[in-house]
């Protein structure tokens, strides 16, 4: 594959809105359980330090948003959220981005990414992270409520910069 990950434009907003849209009905990695509609969507990823496409041929494959974990004395601290779609997942779009977000991370001036709250059963995110030298926290019990209603365990991971 030829993957192309460059920031966020306009014209992509119907794209990542369906790709973001679809994981978050899943259930199953983001935390958020409303859809966003076409004026949140705009707003949401116009709001972001940096919201970016996977694309290859033209198509968008993928997203990431990334944006400080908090504010004042931990603002130097990111966290990222990444969405392929259910198409083009398994085939390094997700490395892609997550690749590029690492980078962009740099440029933006901050010095760790971290993830928050990784689903334990979401054996592809866990292994990306692990081979790109992200270290694991520990595991947080039922941490994450589950679209079908259980709960699962989360791990929060993190890199310096």
């Amino acid at each position: 594959m030829s993957i192309t990950v460059r920031p966020y434009e306009e014209r992509d907003l119907q794209a990542i809105t369906i790709i973001w849209n679809d994981i978050v009905n899943e259930g199953t990695s983001f935390p958020q359980d409303i859809p966003l509609d076409a004026m949140s969507a705009s707003e949401f990823f116009r709001m972001q330090s940096r919201t970016a496409v996977a694309e290859e041929d033209g198509k968008i494959l993928g997203l990431y948003i990334l944006h400080p974990n908090n504010v004042g004395r931990c603002g130097h601290i990111a966290n990222a959220s990444y969405g392929v779609s259910s198409a083009a997942r398994g085939k390094g779009v997700g490395e892609c981005l997550v690749r590029d977000s690492l980078e962009a991370g740099k440029e933006l001036g901050f010095h760790i990414l971290q993830f928050n709250a990784v689903v334990k059963t979401n054996e592809r995110a866990i292994h990306l992270y692990t081979k790109l030298g992200f270290t694991p926290l520990g595991v947080i019990p039922k941490g994450f409520y589950m679209k079908d209603g259980h709960f699962e365990d989360i791990i929060p991971f993190y890199k310096e910069l």
